[in-house]
Order: C-alpha cells, then sequence, then structure tokens
C-alpha cells in the first residue's frame, strides 16, 4: 500500500515520549509516507531521540519555537503533492492519507480536507466533530463532504502546491488559532476545504500544556485575524462581541494588550477578503458564538 503522493509534517516542543510515541504510529502506517519531524526548539532531546530510534524521518531541529510556521519548513522539505499534518499527540488511522489523496486527485480545486477526530483513550468523537459535519458554510455541489471555512491543522491533509501559493502559516501568529487566516487566503484564492468523515485522526492529548498561554495567544490571533481579514462593519462587530465574552481576567488583559500592540503591523497588512467570501463565511459569527464544543480563542 505505498502511496508516494502522501507525506506527513509533525511539529513538536518538549514532548520527547510523545513525539517518538506519534513517529512510531505514523511510520508504522501501510502508505510508508515520508515522514518530517519539526523540533521547535525543544531542550529535552527530542530531535536526536527520534534520530536515533528512526533514521529513516527526516528531522528538522530548529534553534527556537516556531509554532505553526515550523510546518512551512517541514512542508518544503517534502515533494510530495499532498502533506498531511501531525501534531505530537496525534495520529492518522491506517488507510485514511491514501483516502485523502484519493479524494485529492478527483477534485483538483479542493485545497485541504479535514478528518473525524477521535479522542483517546475511549475512541470517542471529540465534540467538534458534529460541527465539522454541520458546518453552516455554504459550498458547491461538487465537494465531496461539507464545505468548511477553517480547519483543524493537526488533522487536516492539504494540497502542497496551493499551500505554497497563499504563504503557508503565517509566522506571526505563532501558535493558536492560526488556521483561519490560512483557509480565508485559500478561500480567496480559489481553493475549498471540506471535512469528510471517513478521514480518521485519532487524539491523545499531552498533558504538557500550557493553558493560559494558548488562550492568551488564541485571543491575540483572532483579534489580529478580524482586523487582517473582516471588513469594517463585521471586524467592529466581533471585536465587541469578544470584548463582552471572553474572561474579563489577568489572561485577557494580556491578549487585548498584544494585539494592540501588534495592530501597526495588522494594519500595514490588511487586506479585507473577497466580499463573496464574506458572504459564505458570515455564518460561521452565529455558529462559533454557539458553540458549546470548543470555544474558538
Amino acid at each position: 500500500m505505498t502511496d508516494p503522493r502522501i507525506g506527513i509534517v509533525v511539529i513538536t516542543h518538549q514532548r520527547r515520549a510523545e513525539a517518538l510515541d506519534a513517529v512510531a504510529r505514523l511510520t508504522g502506517l501501510p502508505e510508508r509516507p515520508p515522514v518530517v519531524l519539526v523540533d521547535n526548539g525543544s531542550a529535552d532531546g527530542t530531535a536526536d531521540a527520534v534520530r536515533q530510534k528512526f533514521p529513516q524521518v527526516d528531522v528538522l531541529a530548529l534553534s527556537r519555537n516556531a509554532g505553526a510556521a515550523g510546518r512551512n519548513l517541514g512542508v518544503e522539505r517534502l515533494r510530495t503533492p499532498y502533506v498531511a499534518f501531525c501534531d505530537d499527540d496525534t495520529w492518522w488511522e491506517p488507510g485514511s492519507l491514501t483516502a485523502a489523496a484519493d479524494v485529492l486527485d478527483a477534485h483538483p480545486r479542493l485545497g485541504v480536507v479535514n478528518a473525524r477526530i477521535v479522542v483517546e483513550p475511549g475512541a470517542r468523537d471529540d465534540p467538534i466533530v458534529a460541527e465539522l459535519h454541520d458546518s453552516p458554510v455554504p459550498g458547491p455541489d461538487w465537494l465531496p463532504g461539507p464545505a468548511l471555512g477553517s480547519f483543524l491543522a493537526g488533522a487536516s491533509v492539504i494540497r502542497r502546491a496551493a499551500f505554497r501559493a497563499v504563504g503557508g502559516f503565517s509566522s506571526r501568529l505563532w501558535l493558536g488559532g492560526e488556521e483561519e487566516l490560512l483557509a480565508t487566503d485559500l478561500l480567496s484564492a480559489g481553493w475549498e476545504l471540506c471535512y469528510l468523515d471517513r478521514l480518521v485522526v485519532h487524539h491523545a492529548a499531552s498533558p504538557a500544556r500550557d493553558a493560559g498561554l494558548r488562550r492568551r495567544v488564541g485571543l491575540r490571533n483572532t483579534l489580529w485575524f478580524t482586523w487582517l481579514r473582516r471588513p469594517i462593519a463585521p471586524a467592529l462587530r466581533r471585536t465587541a462581541y469578544l470584548a463582552i465574552a471572553v474572561p474579563h481576567d489577568r489572561t485577557s488583559a494580556l491578549a487585548w494588550w498584544d494585539a494592540l500592540r501588534g495592530m501597526p503591523w495588522v494594519l500595514a497588512h490588511r487586506r479585507p477578503r473577497p466580499q463573496s467570501v464574506e458572504a459564505r463565511l458570515a455564518p460561521l459569527d452565529a455558529a462559533q458564538r454557539a458553540s458549546t464544543a470548543r470555544r474558538y480563542i
């Protein structure tokens, strides 16, 4: 079942045990995909441990934590037309990569497919799955699954040419909600995104995470994206909603301060998305406010 059409990029930081487990699962897939592990500046010996145990894996050890932009570097190391992303606590189910490549082969304007996420232990659907399945975003009739306005990077397969054409993940956003900006740029360039229930990614959430930092960066990135790509009126409405809805605590205050400090950069790079894309994605505002699965920020 070796499939030369698809490779995998994994990003990791300070999770040596999880990275070794993820790489073991990925190198054992029947598709035998080439795997690139991007170590985002770990100081726990992750890169050396993976090189020693899995010499067939291309390990790129960075001197700093580049966040989501580390995936861009991994994509450049591959030459496959399609790239599956993985975090160090997720892994693809056997057969899903070939199924994704078949779908992308059959639909040349499809840029990203998002898989179903199964939470481990227990093999239960992540609560976000229902929202992906019932996405309110309208899409063309030819799409093989529900149209999406964004995606979850650790459970997605992208068309490498589309990804590179729009510049990949923003290095400025680091990590946390970074997918929305890329998704909007793909849609603005004429690509489509969809959810495919038959693709499966398993997720065993690592306890090694800084929830406060992720929320701070996520809120900052939400605000930055809003003013980078939304027209004035929707941007004002979304900003006002966030000012009311997010917790009024120190983490949120720091996020607002971070966002304000970055506004000169945001305004210098502001490029509102086309009205046709804005109209298609407008239903996501209400869906995100009503979400019980995962708060957008």
